[in-house]
């Protein structure tokens, strides 16, 4: 292989793993854990919906194995048929009649978003499916940008108002929610609450929600960049965040002892019924809100584009920049030095705060 063609693959590899090849100062560090392929493959994907990158990197002068990881948690591969499955979205209320959620504790990657007045989470079910998911309420426009990135999901939903319903058949999420016809796996439920709204009380069995796709439904692709268990996070030292979700109290604190970030809400633990919500990280995208097209009393999260990230990772925080060029692909986040922040294997929740709500505690 000449200079010029062992150039070239570099890049391609390169692209395909969402760095980019510029070289110099931003270029990864060493420590980097780089996206892998749920499966070996030695072909090279640069298509933003695949779930394929390539497994090696081929010089004249050796092979550098990359190992496989979950596409989701950064996580070694333990079953392989796990690993090919698509990724599950389920959209779970945060309203206090709804709480304690059941599942959301179980998620690989939860998206927080602001509704009105309060919070809703997109959580993405992967590596680990619980038993039961819920209470499921409805989508939102914001969800169509904010999950292109996981290769066509299967969307659990509980439907939406005409220009919502509208915004996600356009779409390429995969609709298996409780208003699609032949709809499986829902179930209404009042958990012995005698005062309960009933859009409090849908539930799903996350097994039999994936019976409605096909069987050869793509796997996601990975979304972050994962540093080894040899290398030591980066940044400066910090407690925990405490995030202002448009007047939802949102606190994280880092447990050294469980190596976990632990999530309170207006200053209660948030317990679900497997117990509190823990994170490995906690990741702080600051995006504008705008109201929606469909409904302008609806906010809408704009997470294209690029803007300030915060990540608490390992009981450091690292400040940077996300950027996000196209609905297709993953947020991409980067330190002041332009390299990439490195996560730490495991659960990861995105909270899309409006900017200036959010204070690092010392």
């Amino acid at each position: 292989m000449n200079r010029t063609t062992l150039l070239t693959t570099a890049c391609l590899v390169a692209a395909s793993l969402v760095v980019g090849c510029s070289g110099g100062d931003n270029s990864a560090d060493t420590t980097q854990a780089a996206p892998a392929t749920v499966t070996p493959s030695i072909a090279v994907s640069t298509t933003a919906a695949s779930s394929t990158t390539s497994s090696t990197i081929t010089s004249t002068t050796s092979t550098v194995p990359v190992e496989p990881l979950m596409p989701l948690t950064g996580m070694a591969i333990t079953d392989p048929a796990v690993a090919q499955r698509p990724a599950l979205v389920v959209k779970i209320d945060n309203n206090a009649q709804a709480r304690p959620q059941e599942g959301l504790a179980e998620a690989d990657i939860v998206f927080e978003e602001i509704v009105e007045f309060q919070t809703r989470f997109a959580a993405i079910f992967h590596s680990v499916d619980p038993a039961r998911v819920g209470p499921i309420r409805s989508g939102r426009t914001q969800d169509v940008d904010m999950l292109g990135s996981f290769n066509q999901p299967l969307f659990a939903w509980s439907g939406g108002n005409p220009g919502v319903t509208k915004a996600i058949d356009d779409s390429d999420l995969f609709d298996i929610g409780v208003m699609r016809d032949g709809a499986v796996g829902y179930v209404r439920d009042r958990r012995g609450k005698s005062n309960i709204d009933p859009e409090h009380t849908l539930f799903a069995d996350p097994a039999a929600l994936r019976t409605m796709a096909p069987a050869d439904h793509p796997a996601p692709p990975q979304q972050f960049q994962y540093r080894t268990a040899e290398a030591a996070a980066s940044g400066a030292d910090a407690a925990g965040v405490d995030v202002d979700m448009d007047g939802l109290a949102v606190a994280w604190r880092w447990n050294a002892a469980d190596g976990v970030y632990r999530r309170d809400q207006n200053r209660r633990p948030h317990q679900t019924t497997t117990g509190q919500v823990v994170a490995q990280n906690v990741v702080i995208v600051e995006v504008a809100y705008v109201p929606s097209r469909v409904d302008v009393r609806s906010p809408e999260a704009q997470t294209i584009g690029s803007g300030t990230v915060t990540v608490y990772t390992g009981g450091r925080v690292v400040e940077g920049t996300w950027t996000r060029a196209d609905r297709l692909q993953p947020f991409v986040l980067t330190n002041a030095a332009g390299k990439p922040i490195l996560l730490t294997p495991g659960k990861t929740w995105v909270e899309l705060a409006k900017p200036g709500t959010s204070t690092t505690v010392a």
